[in-house]
């Protein structure tokens, strides 16, 4: 955090003229970017054409040349974010947690939020010829695909870098900026004839074709660049594996899943209502042509609709949003939980791994649910829509509502802020991570490289390793940056560390562990309530919503 608070410190210097620039020629342009010590930063770049007028809701249009100057010393525009509010009346204990965390992972206050936000971020070590041809960390921001941005403190890469300089593995640092909620990943019938869903992803793809054509004037390699992302990026990297029927098109070799695989969703005309209830509030239910009408209509009508839809923060339903990624036919050819099963992945090596209470901060708008006949409605009808009784019966008894099986984990009789949290935080992160991950795993480890990893470091009292923590260490830099920089150079995230990670495979459950204590990393089995995510990933195929 307080190289993160520096980092800020340093860009607005920058943009005060305080610290010296640097330049890169970009096709017939000159970039103008920022020089730090050791360390350039190239900041808002634009990739696309701005997405607004009769652009808004239609495919990424790629910047194929560039002419003039191009001030890159300041950060390009967010993409407009749904707002994120925590439910009312939390126990003292857990805001003093989650406020920090949400602080942490918050939109910048001092950017602009625009729809003309397709911009990215590069950041390299000082001084690149432009044939050093360096592999390249592709970043994808999380943020449940409503917000997020890549001009986030915690996001910018800078520590990465360095820190791969340190190792003698250097590495450049992309990050992308994509659309978001109703601008981003609307749904419907309408989108999906107009082959206009999961737009968000659209723009991913249209960076990397950005990285695949202009990389190589910033010294990086496009031939060597690894997607990472951390939860809804995380998603993201998972699908596009699978896009394109697993064909990589060369725009990336490797990919790093952080806390995120298959979602549980269906097809993008299940979210018919969402469609419609934006359209009128905008004012567009009375027109012919709706999805034209929404190319009309303000920027701030569309997001005050946006705000007036679940979040998963604030909702009871928790992760069951409407804007997750769903089957479009385009970009998203099944329904998330049936691509390991039925589709063609890319054949590249990858990394994927999960904090040990995924679920908590998510489950914190559920405080309303007390008992045992709630807790069994409320999973039907959030996570398991037209399931029964008897459909839940086994993940009923997997997990019981002894606090004590509950998330956060291995706390025993701690955090019952209410008589069913822990263990709707328990099955809600097993439902949406830790299941659909090892779906994942055991369906391509045997014919891919792939290195499993949990993340059971830096706790927080009330609500354990959550979800973002592994940030901490990743961006740090910390131990987890090690092994990832080192896996973007050689495929392999094996160096001069103590603790050598060994691929998994579906016998062994090999899986890195990264721990708080005198024991900072082991060797794991990957095996914590295995009968139970099994359950719920079948339950998630049966009954996705």
């Amino acid at each position: 955090m307080l190289l993160s608070a520096l980092l800020m410190q340093a860009w607005l210097a920058a943009e005060a003229g305080a610290l010296p620039t640097t330049q890169v020629q970009l096709d017939n342009a000159t970039v103008v970017g920022i020089s730090a010590g050791s360390i350039e930063s190239f900041l808002g770049i634009p990739y696309a054409q701005p997405p607004i007028g009769d652009l808004r809701l239609q495919l990424p249009q790629l910047i194929n040349a560039y002419n003039g100057t191009l001030n890159a010393t300041v950060f390009g525009n967010q993409c407009v974010q749904q707002a994120l509010v925590p439910p009312p009346d939390l126990p003292p204990d857990v805001l003093q947690d989650i406020v920090p965390l949400l602080t942490l992972f918050s939109p910048n206050p001092n950017v602009t939020q625009s729809e003309d936000c397709l911009n990215l971020n590069v950041i390299r070590p000082a001084n690149l010829s432009a044939d050093a041809k360096l592999p390249v960390l592709f970043w994808i921001y999380g943020g449940g695909f409503v917000t997020g941005s890549n001009a986030m403190p915690v996001y910018n890469g800078t520590a990465i870098v360095q820190r791969s300089m340190d190792l003698n593995e250097p590495v450049l640092f992309v990050a992308l900026n994509y659309r978001l909620n109703v601008f981003g990943f609307l749904g419907g019938q309408e989108i999906k004839d107009a082959g206009v869903g999961n737009l968000g992803l659209q723009d991913q793809r249209a960076a990397l074709r950005w990285v695949e054509t202009f990389i190589h004037s910033f010294g990086g390699d496009p031939t060597k660049v690894t997607i990472w992302g951390e939860s809804a990026g995380s998603i993201s990297v998972f699908l596009h594996l699978f896009a394109n029927a697993g064909d990589t098109e060369g725009l990336f070799r490797a990919g790093i899943m952080s806390s995120g695989s298959s979602v549980p969703t269906q097809n993008i005309t299940e979210v018919q209502g969402t469609y419609d209830f934006v359209v009128d509030q905008v004012g567009c239910s009375g027109t012919n042509d709706t999805l034209a009408c929404l190319r009309t209509v303000s920027t701030d009508s569309l997001l005050a609709a946006a705000n007036n839809t679940p979040s998963f923060i604030s909702g009871v339903q928790g992760l069951a949003t409407p804007y997750m990624p769903r089957a479009d036919g385009v970009f998203v050819t099944l329904p998330p939980g049936q691509l390991p099963l039925k589709a063609r992945m890319a054949d590249v090596p990858f990394i994927i791994g999960d904090v040990k209470d995924e679920g908590t901060i998510f489950s914190l708008g559920s405080f309303n649910i007390t008992t045992d006949d709630e807790f069994a409605s409320f999973v039907s009808d959030n996570w398991f829509p037209g399931s029964s009784l008897a459909d839940l019966n086994t993940t009923l008894q997997l997990y019981p509502s002894d606090p004590a099986a509950g998330s956060p984990f291995d706390t025993g009789g701690a955090n019952v802020f209410t008589p069913e949290y822990k263990r709707i935080a328990a099955v809600q992160g097993d439902w949406f991570f830790h299941a659909a991950r090892r779906q994942f795993l055991n369906a391509f480890s045997a014919n891919r490289t792939a290195y499993n990893f949990l993340s059971a470091r830096g706790n927080f009292p009330a609500i354990g390793d959550a979800h973002t923590t592994d940030l901490l260490n990743a961006f740090g830099p910390g131990d987890m940056t090690d092994f990832f920089v080192q896996f973007v150079n050689d495929l392999n995230p094996n160096g001069d560390i103590k603790v050598q990670w060994p691929p998994y495979d579906t016998t062994t459950r090999a899986t890195l562990q990264f721990n708080d204590g005198a024991v900072p990393l082991n060797i794991t089995v990957d095996n914590e309530r295995l009968a139970g995510t099994n359950e719920l990933a079948s339950l998630s195929l049966r009954f996705p919503f």
